[in-house]
């Protein structure tokens, strides 16, 4: 048996979970699953999901949080824009992005913060 055997799940931290449930469910469109004391899960396909929990901490990672596979990305970044996401513009050696997407060794990327500052990457892989 191997950890690889298993569906994986992300948890993302949330400063006001009201806000980030409307976020994901209305603005990204996750469906809402199980919610408890410690927060809420939003289903995804495939049996993936991901997992708010609230927390009073702000600190969070100059890394990308969360990243979604998806097929024809200059689609999910229209759609998004016109939900009012507002993708990252980054301008470093080695990762130029253009109208908010990169073209990457392994394909294509865009990224973007959810209402909590967290940074969520979308990839269409080569």
């Amino acid at each position: 048996m191997s950890l690889k055997d298993f569906h994986l799940h992300t948890t993302i931290p949330c400063a006001d979970l009201e806000r980030a449930r409307r976020f994901y469910g209305e603005t990204l469109g996750f469906e809402q699953g199980l919610e408890g004391p410690g927060g809420v899960f939003f289903e995804a396909s495939g049996g993936s999901r991901l997992a708010l929990f609230p927390t009073p901490n702000t600190e969070r990672g100059g890394h990308t949080q969360l990243g979604v596979s998806v097929e024809d990305l200059d689609a999910v970044v229209a759609d998004l824009k016109s939900r009012g996401v507002v993708f990252e513009e980054y301008d470093f050696p080695g990762l130029k992005t253009e109208g908010g997407i990169a073209t990457t060794s392994a394909g294509r990327a865009a990224w973007f913060k959810d209402t909590e500052g967290n940074t969520i990457g979308l990839v269409e892989l080569a």
